[in-house]
């Protein structure tokens, strides 16, 4: 029997999975270091992002399909992905102020702290290896139900930018797609879902379901707790370090940095119900449901790696290679027909 490349990816994947199961006791104790990142963003800051890309970024994109008619076939696709492009870049960069805006760390705080990039970068490889056989299987169980109940041999479409690459040959328009799909959508999505929408529901949960609330407070702002580490500015004044963890206050009382731990493993039980949430609306919010399930669980493993690491370049990358190896293949096969 031979191996082929494929065969080694999936056992690969399968032995980090197993050894992840094995390490966390069944993913019980994953995120058992994960805090919510400190923000001030009110709830409806996620609609700002989602309302300007699906509402705002579409209008535009009609709007220059009227005001540009009578282009051939592959022309309007390309003009398409150039006015989304134009959108997207937009969006991100309304995201990253709100960002900068309200996350007490500011960027860093949101996740994109550029010092973690070559582990995030190498984790990201490990990650996706790990998740790729449940995504097979997420598949393979798609396609089971849909010929069960339909009675009928089935076979997954695939994504619509794939089904262009293999049916539109102009370099141009092949390369606008790969920068959309391999680039600006991992960027876009990761901010959108995982720094945004999966942030806010978790800063939810953290607040309506604290074992603590009523008798201990989080401290958003460092100069209020934890004065044990001091440094001076570039004007000599004196001021306070901010910590790298939240610090913890009792009511009537002074900061504990008894707590710090033990708040961190109670308040990562949030982390979970705010990743499924969001790999849910993650994955609805592609168009062919049949892609739901796999897609829901890439969202998990993604949501995850946020939760896990608290960098978001780590999503960014798992997202770029899972869309990058999608479009090798999709070119591959074009190449072969």
């Amino acid at each position: 029997m031979t191996i082929t490349a494929t065969d080694s990816i999936w056992l690969a994947g399968l032995l980090l999975l197993a050894c992840w199961l094995l390490d966390t006791s069944l993913g019980r104790k994953a995120l058992a270091d994960s805090l919510p990142r400190r923000n001030s963003m009110p709830l409806y800051m996620p609609l700002v992002p989602l309302t300007l890309w699906f509402g705002g970024v579409a209008m535009a994109v009609v709007l220059v399909q009227k005001l540009t008619p009578g282009l051939e076939g592959w022309q309007e696709i390309f003009r398409d992905h150039i006015v989304m492009s134009i959108g997207a870049v937009v969006t991100i960069a309304v995201m990253m102020f709100l960002a900068d805006t309200h996350f007490s760390r500011r960027l860093k705080g949101f996740g994109l702290n550029i010092r973690t990039i070559v582990r995030d970068l190498f984790m990201a490889i490990v990650n996706l290896l790990a998740v790729w056989p449940l995504i097979l299987a997420a598949i393979t169980v798609t396609i089971f139900f849909v010929e069960l109940l339909s009675g009928r041999q089935y076979q997954m479409q695939s994504h619509q930018q794939l089904e262009m690459v293999a049916e539109y040959p102009q370099l141009p328009l092949r390369i606008m797609i790969v920068l959309v799909a391999v680039v600006i959508a991992p960027l876009l999505e990761e901010m959108m879902f995982r720094g945004f929408v999966q942030t806010t529901i978790r800063s939810i949960l953290d607040l309506r379901f604290s074992p603590w609330r009523g008798h201990l407070a989080l401290v958003p702002d460092h100069r209020q707790a934890c004065p044990e580490r001091s440094r001076r500015d570039a004007n000599g004044t004196q001021g306070v370090a901010r910590p790298s963890w939240p610090c913890v206050q009792f009511e009537g009382g002074t900061p504990s940095p008894h707590g710090l731990a033990t708040i961190g493993n109670r308040q990562s039980a949030t982390a979970w119900p705010a990743i499924m949430a969001s790999s849910v609306f993650f994955a609805i919010m592609h168009e062919d449901p049949a892609h739901w399930p796999a897609l829901f669980v890439l969202g998990v493993c993604l949501g995850y790696s946020y939760e896990k690491s608290g960098s978001l370049f780590r999503p960014i990358f798992i997202h770029l290679f899972f869309n990058a190896t999608s479009v090798a293949i999709a070119l591959y096969q074009a190449g072969a027909q």
